[in-house]
């Protein structure tokens, strides 16, 4: 099998990460998550958009394990719904629909930021052994 490396285990991570959330949303949506996103679920019910997490999750975990071809297709599944959150929540928070959305709006973009950032990051050059950060 091959070695796992760090943008593996990152996708895999998140991906679980994402699924788990999905069903969450899914299984027992919270009052904040729902509020949040009332601008979304004018159009879209939350049923669905916790399935999408899921489906995003599932895709970044196979693409994960399918190989480096695939892994722009796992960022893509991960970044798609962390900054859908972090635009329908800011949206929120700006048009005074939920005053605590801004709290939501900053960490959800934090995460689709990192997920950018990751997605552009080369794997260490190094071999096997100890990994060096330079």
């Amino acid at each position: 099998m091959p070695r796992l490396r760090r943008r593996d285990a990152f996708l895999i991570t998140l991906g679980a990460a994402w699924s788990g959330y999905g069903y969450g949303i899914v299984s027992d949506p919270r009052y904040g998550t729902a509020r949040g996103l009332s601008h979304i679920t004018k159009y879209v019910p939350l049923d669905t958009l916790g399935w999408g997490w899921v489906t995003c999750g599932v895709v970044a975990v196979i693409a994960a394990v399918a190989g480096v071809r695939w892994h722009p297709f796992g960022f893509a599944a991960i970044g798609l719904p962390a900054g859908l959150w972090a635009a329908a929540f800011t949206v929120t928070w700006a048009s005074g629909g939920y005053p605590s959305a801004w709290g939501s709006a900053i960490a959800w973009s934090g995460f689709a930021l990192s997920i950018v950032w990751v997605s552009g990051m080369r794997e260490c050059p190094h071999g096997e052994g100890v990994s060096r950060w330079t």
